[in-house]
């Protein structure tokens, strides 16, 4: 049997989150899945480790045309796929998937728009299997350990400072209080999430901090990332794909959720407690919120020495 898994969305953190119930397809299914997926998700990375995936087919933008809609069903009828697991409410996809041949169509309801991701994720595969599926993640990391020294006399600290789109940035002042604050009382290690373009954020913080004990990711691709973030004791920073990778590994998360819906990117585990703005509800804080100014440096502070403390 041959098994295509299609998720469209495009962030990390959403490829993360998905990551169980692709498992949970493949262990059901009794083969290793192909995956249709963005190259923003960094699927390739993200499942490089796991025997439940095979193939990553990229999934590109010129899927929105004509052109690019008969060029996927080629390229999916070439791989004589048996199964397939939609997970979106697309007309489009469900028509692709037919027009490649695949007999077997598991999708999302036609035209399931906003939902709560984990929850409409775990009920389709749930029925679609016929078996329970944990929304914890858990990925798999290279065995081999990373070449870099973690001293057990520091707490090393991801710190998240960057986010998809500016307003769900907390602002790289209120991360230097904490830090410094943090710093003065434990031997810290900071690890400074993000990519190269994010290194402008990351330049400001290293310029304003009172400490200069740092290591930044911005020249590692995601799967050295995670083979550095398994070894660490925290996680502090904004809703970003670094949070829900150290979730994944087990990692202890703070997650600050300004203007993001936080119960949707943090209710499907107990590895991450959302910070949100005064006056918000967990549920109440979604898109839109703009939040920044509604969260307390001393209150994050108190957060995290809670954490190393316990």
């Amino acid at each position: 049997m041959k098994v295509l898994v299609i998720q469209q969305r495009y962030g990390i953190g959403d490829m993360v989150i998905f990551s169980p119930y692709i498992q949970a397809i493949s262990k059901k299914c009794g083969v290793p899945v192909s995956i249709l997926a963005k190259k923003s998700s960094k699927a390739s990375e993200i499942f490089s480790e796991d025997n439940s995936v095979n193939e990553i087919i990229d999934l590109e933008k010129s899927l929105d045309t004509i052109r690019g809609f008969f060029k996927l069903s080629k390229i999916l009828k070439e791989k004589n796929f048996d199964r397939v697991y939609i997970f979106n409410g697309s007309l489009r996809y469900n028509l692709i998937a037919k027009h490649a041949g695949i007999k077997s169509i598991f999708q999302y309801p036609l035209f399931t728009s906003k939902d709560i991701i984990f929850q409409t994720a775990k009920i389709f595969t749930e029925n679609s299997i016929g078996e329970i599926v944990d929304t914890q993640p858990s990925i798999k990391s290279d065995k081999k350990k990373s070449d870099m020294i973690f001293d057990k006399n520091y707490k090393h600290i991801i710190l998240g400072l960057s986010a998809s789109g500016e307003t769900k940035r907390w602002g790289v002042n209120n991360f230097v209080k904490v830090t410094n604050k943090v710093s003065r009382e434990y031997k810290c290690k900071f690890y400074l999430a993000g990519g190269s373009s994010d290194q402008k954020i990351i330049d400001e913080f290293i310029s304003k901090s009172e400490s200069k004990n740092f290591f930044s990711f911005t020249n590692l691709n995601i799967k050295e990332i995670i083979s550095i973030i398994k070894y660490a004791d925290l996680y502090l920073g904004n809703d970003t794909g670094f949070m829900h990778i150290s979730s994944a590994l087990g990692v202890r998360c703070i997650g600050i959720f300004i203007d993001s819906p936080a119960y949707a990117y943090s209710g499907y585990t107990k590895n991450i407690e959302a910070i949100i703005p005064r006056g918000e509800t967990i549920n109440s804080t979604t898109h839109n919120t703009n939040g920044r100014d509604k969260i307390s440096s001393d209150d994050v502070i108190k957060k995290v020495l809670e954490y190393i403390t316990s």
